[in-house]
């Protein structure tokens, strides 16, 4: 955010949700025209928030007028978020809640964050009268041949531990200076990719056409790529529920699964019920843990930004 107070939107032209403070960074999504989807990420006092099931939310703000949106607890302002403010909840830590919530804002209000860090430290280092500048403290580290540090590539300090999500299940370890791809970042997370081998002969085979190892971020980030496309997915069911208008995705009159994931990811998917499949789904109970294959219909619904998915199979795994 390079403009202080500047409107969330539901969608492009619609209706206002919260102000987000400058200097905030969100994470960004597919553009239309002069709009910018972004994803609000933070953290808010649990006190603060209530359970809800409107929208595909689970969380709303219930203190009045507002709550605080800080980038850490008890850390920086991002936003200020007006009571009946829906969100998703991503993690807790004692008495604060992660959340986020997807929404619109207008790019002319917007950075890349590479390029403002870059700015403001040739700034800093140059204009004593700059905010925040140190003499020598400010200064860049002495680069590579390249010129710059490139802000999407990274490496451990040491051997770390790789997460499937935010305070989610451990994935793996990367040794120390292992090359990763910076994807986005969030909070005290960056999300990474590593790139390496390993033997055939140890991973999982599916049937042929069928995506596996794709997460809803992914189809969020790229929205038309997957359009289509069968993927296999770990679900966690919620209800069946009833197509309304801030789903237009789902046909009209048409009934879907509500679930959560793919797990470990917190957010919501949208599992469309054909006719035909009607009985695979008569005795699923709330928070069973299904494993569905399914055609992708949109990568993101256009008010809530959640998968939309066709259901093609589904098998309920066993409880651990």
């Amino acid at each position: 955010m390079t403009r202080d107070a500047e409107w969330l939107y539901q969608q492009p032209e619609g209706k206002r949700l919260a102000q987000i403070t400058g200097g905030a960074e969100l994470a960004g999504g597919e553009a239309q025209g002069e709009w910018q989807s972004v994803t609000l990420d933070g953290w808010i006092f649990a006190p603060s928030v209530g359970a809800t099931a409107r929208a595909g939310a689970d969380l709303a703000v219930t203190r009045a007028p507002d709550e605080n949106l800080r980038d850490s607890p008890s850390g920086t302002l991002v936003a200020k978020l007006p009571q009946g403010f829906l969100l998703s909840k991503v993690g807790e830590d004692h008495r604060w809640v992660h959340v986020q919530r997807v929404g619109w804002m207008k790019r002319a209000a917007l950075e890349p964050v590479g390029a403002v860090v870059s700015a403001r430290s040739a700034a800093s280092d140059t204009d004593p009268a700059a905010p925040g500048h140190r003499p020598g403290v400010n200064a860049p580290a002495p680069a590579a041949d390249s010129g710059s540090a490139d802000p999407a590539h990274a490496q451990p300090a040491r051997r770390t531990t790789l997460y499937r999500a935010p305070d989610g299940p451990e994935a793996g370890s990367v040794g120390q200076s292992t090359p990763l791809r910076v994807v986005s970042r969030a909070g005290d997370w960056t999300r990474v990719q590593v790139e390496g081998w390993v033997k055939t002969a140890d991973l999982a085979t599916d049937a042929p056409g069928v995506l596996v190892g794709i997460t809803a971020a992914e189809l969020r980030t790229d929205p038309q790529r997957y359009v289509g496309q069968s993927l296999r997915w770990t679900l966690q069911y919620i209800a069946v529920q009833q197509a309304d208008e801030l789903r237009p995705e789902v046909p009209a009159g048409g009934t879907y699964l509500l679930t959560r994931g793919p797990l470990p990811e917190r957010g919501f998917v949208y599992v469309v019920i054909p006719d035909a499949k009607r009985s695979l789904v008569a005795s699923l109970t709330p928070l069973s843990v299904i494993q569905v294959t399914a055609r992708v219909r949109a990568g993101r619904s256009h008010y809530l930004g959640n998968p939309v998915v066709d259901l093609l199979s589904l098998e309920v795994q066993p409880e651990p």
